[in-house]
């Protein structure tokens, strides 16, 4: 598929910076704090007063730390310094035994039919999100990024607690995590000191603020649910199930504290990763109108005259390859980062235990030596011998082994459902005087929000 001009990427920095002026650039942003080699490197060393650090783009490598022998790579504890306050212990930020415990309670929750049983849930946070953009279609410009983070998190509160984003409650969690989002940087100053547990983490008071008003209002929706699943009148939704579900190994379930904990990582996954997908998803399509056609063509087939059914996602194929492609190339978690436990040898080089192993879903996916045309949009890529050979080497939007997302195939549906919906309703056009430009905070965003022109589109 033809291109006009490449998607945005940001400017890498400059080869030779100082460790301080490399430190606000990446407080900064993280993405435009790199420089270009790394889109062609298999392995970068990275060293701070403090520890080393050592960017794996290699496949064998990253599938050695993540697949073959995760437990030798747990997730770091200097990514999760910055996140603490939101997420507790959740399972996004735990290692070895409680993780797993965590997981054998979590897991059941998503699968199996249970991505059927949410799909109405989907459907109508989907329909919701057509109406408010319908609102604003003679406005001018529509932020699609913040119409997609209020579709996401309508979505995950519908599937989570079977209330819309309007509810009172939902509604508060919403604009207290856009606080937080705001004054969170993605790492914070402790995950590039190395204090000592019991040393107070130097976090914003806003951050505290706005982490401890979204745990509250959680905790007051977990305590609710408890009173229905002991009264018998709890609806049957992804809390309930979680809630009910107790670990096969000791038949202990969440408690309230825990409970809190996984439901913050559930909203913070579950619809902070997927707004960002789903905006850069549109735009893609806003900058290549062949093939949004193709996308509103392919909804318009499949879905006829009725309401889209949990069968028709499985149809929309060329839709899937274009949410693929975003997670390609606008990846929501741009970088992973794991700890060495013990010496390691990579590509001859000695890798000290206590090493930081960054694994960089932003440069696998773009990576030079890889992919064919890594920063050109072509959906088409899925269906060729190299983009076959990459999707299962070197594309991991949401992890891989063991610690895979467990929301992966819900985040697949929910985008391509929304993506398809939108579209068939939409017209969706750039603008010349806004076109976005990529950072990286809590996930990859844009630095002014994402613009477009949106018009009402005639059914085919």
């Amino acid at each position: 598929m033809e291109n006009r001009r490449l998607p945005p990427k940001p400017d890498p920095r400059p080869e030779k910076v100082s460790f301080r002026r490399y430190l606000r650039m990446f407080r900064r942003d993280i993405l435009s704090a790199q420089p270009e080699k790394l889109y062609g490197a298999w392995m970068a060393e990275f060293r701070t007063p403090f520890f080393r650090s050592y960017l794996v783009n290699q496949p064998d490598l990253v599938r050695e730390v993540l697949c073959a022998r995760p437990g030798d790579f747990p997730k770091s504890d200097r990514v999760s310094e910055g996140l603490r306050p939101l997420l507790g212990n959740s399972v996004f930020v735990t290692n070895g035994a409680e993780w797993e415990r965590q997981r054998r309670i979590i897991d059941p929750a998503f699968e199996g039919g249970r991505l059927r049983e949410v799909f109405p849930a989907m459907l109508a946070a989907a329909e919701s999100a057509v109406g408010r953009i319908g609102d604003k279609v003679d406005g001018g410009p529509v932020e699609i990024e913040a119409e997609m983070s209020h579709a996401a998190a309508d979505v995950i509160f519908r599937a989570l607690f079977s209330l819309p984003i309007e509810h009172e409650t939902a509604s508060q969690v919403f604009d207290a995590f856009r606080d937080y989002q705001r004054s969170q940087p993605l790492l914070n100053l402790a995950a590039f000191l190395p204090l000592p547990s019991w040393i107070p983490r130097p976090y914003r008071r806003r951050t505290r603020e706005s982490a401890a008003k979204i745990r509250g209002l959680i905790g007051a929706m977990a305590d609710a649910r408890a009173a229905d699943i002991q009264a018998g009148r709890a609806p049957d939704d992804l809390a309930t199930k979680i809630m009910t579900t107790a670990d096969p190994l000791t038949g202990k379930s969440f408690d309230p504290a825990e409970m809190v904990d996984q439901v913050a990582i559930f909203f913070l996954a579950g619809h902070e990763t997927s707004a960002s997908a789903l905006a850069w998803a549109l735009w893609l399509l806003a900058d290549n109108p062949e093939a949004q056609a193709r996308v509103a063509a392919e909804a318009d087939g499949v879905f006829g005259g009725r309401q889209p059914v949990f069968g028709d996602i499985s149809r929309l194929a060329f839709t899937r390859d274009v949410f693929r492609e975003a997670l390609r190339l606008y990846p929501p978690v741009p970088m992973m980062v794991r700890e060495s436990r013990r010496s390691e040898r990579f590509r001859d080089r000695d890798v000290p235990r206590g090493s930081q192993i960054v694994l960089s879903p932003w440069h696998l996916h773009r990576h030079s030596r890889l992919w064919e045309c890594p920063d050109a949009f072509d959906p088409s890529r899925w269906h060729s011998t190299n983009g076959k050979t990459c999707q299962r080497e070197a594309f991991i939007p949401f992890s891989a082994g063991t610690r895979v997302c467990t929301g992966a195939g819900f985040a697949m549906i929910e985008g391509v459902l929304l993506l398809a919906m939108i579209v068939r309703a939409y017209r969706l056009e750039t603008l010349a005087d806004r076109r976005p430009v990529p950072v990286a905070h809590l996930t990859v965003r844009a630095r002014d929000g994402i613009w477009l022109a949106v018009r009402k589109r005639k059914m085919l």
